[in-house]
């Protein structure tokens, strides 16, 4: 299905605020070849009898099945790396697609004439490359120093729930497959996660963006849902600017209220300075 352009000189185009940065998917071409080892191995067996097709169909799912959670142990990296404080991955997925892939290839060089002993040892040098390729899983939680340990875990709950928000935003406007509202949708979720960043580095902000990050998102999420669903039958030209007309609210809000917890933490920042430099004088 076509999808619809949409920018400055187009009709019903206007100025789209700008984001901070081009998003990069996390999973690359690498991880996507690594379907492709299993559809070779499925076509390369269908004629060497049941016993070498049946090892190799096992094979090949457990190799799909390490593909399917590299993929989502990569993205759960991205989401690690791009927060200042985040708690690891619950299940390390990069680590168990490693181990699946080395057992499908053990299981896959059976089929061959190399032995079991051989097997095992291109089960080992495959799961080795994998993770020489793709990395293991983060181990430990992301924290801040100086601010103890149920702060930051309070801080990690609401991010991760802010987040899901703001993917299920993209999720459901992506179907409508309007470059102009999915760049509108964008510029809002730039100015939620700059609130976002601002908690993460001083989760004494929690408090003051909490409503922002937990009702006011979940009203975002929703009010997109059903916008899509709207859309999604014709064109809707009052509701679209009803939707485009709360972005607005909802940004110029997010930004407003980002903007007062910096300066607030500036005013603190000041405080705390004078404070040390008259103990200084009063040193001397």
């Amino acid at each position: 299905m076509a999808q619809r352009f949409g920018g400055k000189f187009s009709p019903g185009g206007g100025t789209a605020a700008p984001v901070d940065r081009v998003a990069v998917h996390p999973v690359g071409a690498r991880a996507n070849l690594m379907f492709a080892p299993p559809i070779a191995l499925v076509f390369a067996s269908l004629n060497n009898g049941p016993f070498v097709m049946v090892t190799a169909l096992i094979a090949a799912g457990l190799m799909t099945a390490g593909a399917w959670l590299l993929r989502d142990g990569l993205r759960a990296q991205a989401a690690y790396d791009a927060r200042e404080v985040a708690r690891r991955p619950a299940l390390p997925r990069k680590i168990i697609a490693a181990i699946l892939a080395g057992v499908g290839v053990g299981l896959a060089a059976v089929t061959g004439d190399t032995g079991v002993a051989g097997s095992v040892v291109y089960g080992i040098a495959a799961t080795g490359l994998h993770l020489a390729a793709f990395g293991i899983d983060p181990l430990r939680d992301k924290r801040l120093s100086g601010v103890d340990t149920f702060q930051q875990d309070r801080v990690a709950r609401v991010v991760d729930e802010a987040e899901a928000y703001l993917t299920d935003m993209t999720n459901q406007i992506a179907r409508l497959r309007d470059r102009t509202l999915t760049a509108r949708v964008a510029a809002f979720q730039t100015s939620a996660r700059r609130m976002i960043r601002a908690v993460e580095q001083d989760p004494r902000d929690l408090t003051a963006a909490r409503k922002y990050l937990g009702v006011y998102l979940l009203g975002a999420r929703d009010a997109t849902a059903q916008f899509a669903d709207l859309a999604a039958r014709g064109p809707q030209p009052a509701a679209q600017a009803d939707y485009t007309a709360l972005l607005d609210d909802l940004e110029q809000n997010f930004t407003s209220r980002t903007e007062k917890l910096l300066a607030d933490d500036r005013n603190a920042m000041d405080i705390e300075i004078k404070v040390l430099r008259d103990r200084l004088s009063r040193e001397r």
